[in-house]
C-alpha cells in the first residue's frame, strides 16, 4: 500500500496486490481494474476542463504564474505577520495566533491549488499549451 504525503495529511493509496494465486484470475481482475482507472481518466479528461470553464482551450502558462504569485504573496503575508508579531519579543496574544493561523491556511491552499492544477496537467485532464517564444 502506497502513501502520498500532502502539506497537512498522509491519504493511503490501495495498490493491486493478488490474493489468488491463479494467473488467470489475476490478469481478470487487472483487466477489470484497468478498465476501472481508464474511466476515472476519461470522466476527469471531460469533467474539469468543463468546470474549469475552459472547454475546448488549453491551460495557459499565465494560470500558473497567477497561482505561483498568488501563493508566494500568501507565504510572505504570513510569514511577515509572524515576524510582526514577533518583534517586541512578548508572548503572541490568542486572536492575533488566530489571524496567523488564517493567513496561514490562505498560503497552504493557494499551494494546494497549484499542485492540484499542475497534476491535472500531468495527468493529462488539462490540456496545456506552452508560451510560444
Amino acid at each position: 500500500m502506497g502513501t502520498m504525503m500532502t502539506a497537512m495529511t498522509r491519504s493511503r493509496r490501495d495498490h493491486f496486490e493478488p490474493s489468488d494465486a491463479d494467473p488467470q484470475e489475476q490478469r481478470r481482475l487487472r483487466g477489470h481494474l484497468e478498465q476501472i482507472d481508464y474511466t476515472a481518466f476519461v470522466s476527469n479528461r471531460e469533467v474539469i476542463p468543463q468546470v474549469m470553464g475552459l472547454g475546448a482551450s488549453h491551460t495557459e502558462p499565465a494560470a500558473f504564474q497567477r497561482l505561483a504569485v498568488a501563493a508566494a504573496s500568501a507565504r510572505a503575508r504570513w510569514i511577515a505577520e509572524a515576524l510582526r508579531l514577533t518583534e517586541q519579543g512578548h508572548a503572541v496574544a490568542p486572536h492575533d495566533a488566530e489571524r496567523l493561523a488564517a493567513l496561514r491556511q490562505v498560503y497552504e491552499e493557494l499551494s494546494e491549488a497549484y499542485e492540484g492544477l499542475r497534476r491535472m496537467v500531468e495527468r493529462g485532464y488539462l490540456p496545456y499549451r506552452a508560451a510560444e517564444k
